[in-house]
């Protein structure tokens, strides 16, 4: 009898243990990334709801629970990753503790139902109220980091293109599209996912051109889609509301459609003759001047800019650019970078200081 005693005894210590270990490791979890969404998102609305379920947390962590608590007879509290070691940026960081927070969410529905039946059930739900705040919060980040983003790289393959990107990565960049037409699926699923990867690393905005279900299979941020390509309507269906979508527009026309179809941001040009759209005559300066006073929404000057004719640009009214051969042929990458984003930096803090002054 007191055999069987000490078993339930033990196993009743070791349940406990278990629950109180991942009750500070969701509540640790939340906590670094409410901080974020309060001070780097200043997104009240998401600091809330971490705050809630912290305190919903809390309340399920009681005393009895604590008191079984042995840290120095935790043979786990020596055990690490080398990833655990450093973070790379904001977003690998947020990702590792929703997946953190989840875990532990998990573990505590499952042993919870052996403690408390209703443990269990509250565990579960929170459960799915911490995907769908990693979903929006991912999302949230997608389109303030799209907001911010006033320099747009678009990719083509040359020697050393990808060394290219990345050195652009490097000055500065924030945003980046993979466009490649002639390369088979397979070749262009391996460059998407090994660029995205890159991106990621350096907490920039990664986008496909055109294929959405590559855009999915490899996790990118959104996609770009022209005229001919499938509607916005069906590519918001597939990825949902937290990617970006970005559309391509020559024309008014074309412009009012897009944001009326929901775009997030569109293309403005070609600005000047491009061979990489050698179908597409020049929209001009015109065209950018029209964007200037009807877009709602970013919207990037793209076609044949460069450093030589950027003021020009942005003369026009034009506050974010899109470049390929600009920096994709430029013998210092990294320079040209920093040296479009000065310049658009510059123009933007202008216009701002203008607005402010004209305001009654």
């Amino acid at each position: 009898m007191d055999d069987q005693h000490s078993g339930i005894m033990g196993q009743k210590s070791a349940i406990c243990r278990i629950l109180d270990a991942n009750l500070d490791r969701a509540r640790e979890g939340l906590r670094i990334i409410e901080e974020w969404c309060r001070f780097g998102l200043n997104s009240a609305q998401m600091a809330g709801e971490c705050k809630e379920m912290r305190q919903e947390l809390a309340r399920w962590h009681s005393s009895e629970i604590r008191i079984f608590r042995d840290t120095s007879g935790d043979p786990g509290t020596g055990l690490t990753h080398p990833q655990e070691e450093r973070r790379s940026s904001i977003q690998q960081l947020l990702q590792a503790n929703l997946c953190r927070v989840q875990e532990a969410l998990r573990v505590l529905e499952e042993y919870g139902k052996l403690y408390d039946a209703q443990m269990g059930i509250a565990f579960k739900q929170m459960r799915y109220r911490v995907y769908t705040l990693e979903s929006h919060l991912l999302g949230y980040q997608r389109h303030q980091l799209l907001e911010r983003s006033h320099l747009y790289l678009i990719t083509s393959l040359s020697d050393q293109w990808f060394a290219k990107v990345e050195a652009a990565l490097q000055g500065g960049l924030t945003l980046v599209q993979y466009r490649e037409k002639q390369a088979d699926d397979g070749d262009r699923l391996a460059d998407a996912q090994k660029l995205c990867q890159l991106c990621h690393h350096y907490g920039a905005l990664f986008i496909m051109n055109d294929r959405v279900d590559l855009a999915l299979a490899v996790e990118a941020d959104g996609v770009h889609i022209g005229q001919q390509d499938v509607p916005i309507s069906l590519a918001r269906q597939l990825l949902g509301s937290q990617r970006i979508i970005g559309c391509s527009t020559t024309n008014p026309d074309e412009l009012h459609r897009a944001i009326a179809e929901g775009a997030d941001y569109i293309g403005v040009g070609p600005v000047y003759e491009t061979p990489t759209k050698p179908s597409k005559p020049a929209a001009g300066l015109d065209y950018v001047k029209y964007a200037k006073e009807h877009a709602t929404i970013p919207w990037f000057a793209i076609g044949g800019i460069d450093p030589n004719n950027l003021n020009y640009v942005l003369d026009a009214g034009a506050q974010r650019v899109a470049v390929v051969r600009g920096i994709m042929e430029a013998e210092q990458p990294t320079l040209v970078t920093q040296y479009f984003l000065s310049q658009l930096k510059r123009e933007h803090t202008l216009r701002s200081l203008e607005a402010g002054v004209s305001k009654p």
